[in-house]
């Protein structure tokens, strides 16, 4: 599984937890999740905002809003939520991850290795984060090996390495799994 795939299962891993503390809550992302997968956007970006007006302390509305954000391809805003949220809520692990899903898919690696290790910082045992910073460390030794073999293209030693990080980086490189 890839480090962006990842992103959506943190996303409703996230919702789920966040709006676990009261019925009324877990009502509320149900239903604009359902409205903003009929195709009604701009009503469930609405209803969001209206919503966190009188209720801007409730992250699991606020972590829908960066999940809905990233599905409408509207990801400047997505990573203005998630920072946001990282600053008001410390310790939840999960706006960090998506930070990084979104860095990484952009091709910022530094910045998504700085923001697993907040996820990290907030949760230790966070699974998903210790997989996405395994990835992340992947691509940057990639680039790292790419650039050193510009600085020296007769170096034999990573040519093997670089096809090896294609191997654990490319999901189109690996072999089937039966």
């Amino acid at each position: 599984m890839s480090l962006v795939r990842r992103l959506q299962l943190a996303f409703a891993t996230t919702c789920l937890l966040l709006s676990a503390g009261t019925v009324h809550a877990a009502a509320d992302v149900a239903s604009l999740t359902q409205l903003f997968r009929s195709g009604q956007q701009t009503e469930a970006f609405t209803q969001i905002d209206a919503l966190l007006a009188t209720k801007s302390d409730r992250p699991d509305l606020r972590m829908l809003k960066g999940v809905l954000l990233v599905d409408a391809r509207r990801t400047d805003e997505a990573l203005v939520v998630f920072q946001q949220l990282t600053e008001d809520f410390p310790e939840v692990p999960e706006p960090y991850n998506n930070l990084a899903v979104l860095y990484a898919a952009r091709g910022d690696f530094d910045r998504a290795r700085l923001a697993l290790e907040g996820a990290l910082r907030a949760n230790p045992g966070f699974a998903t984060a210790h997989q996405n910073l395994g990835d992340v460390y992947a691509q940057l030794a990639q680039l790292s090996y790419q650039r050193a073999l510009k600085a020296d293209p007769t170096n034999t030693d990573i040519p093997p390495r670089l096809s090896l990080l294609r191997k654990l980086t490319d999901p189109a490189a690996r072999p089937a799994t039966p």
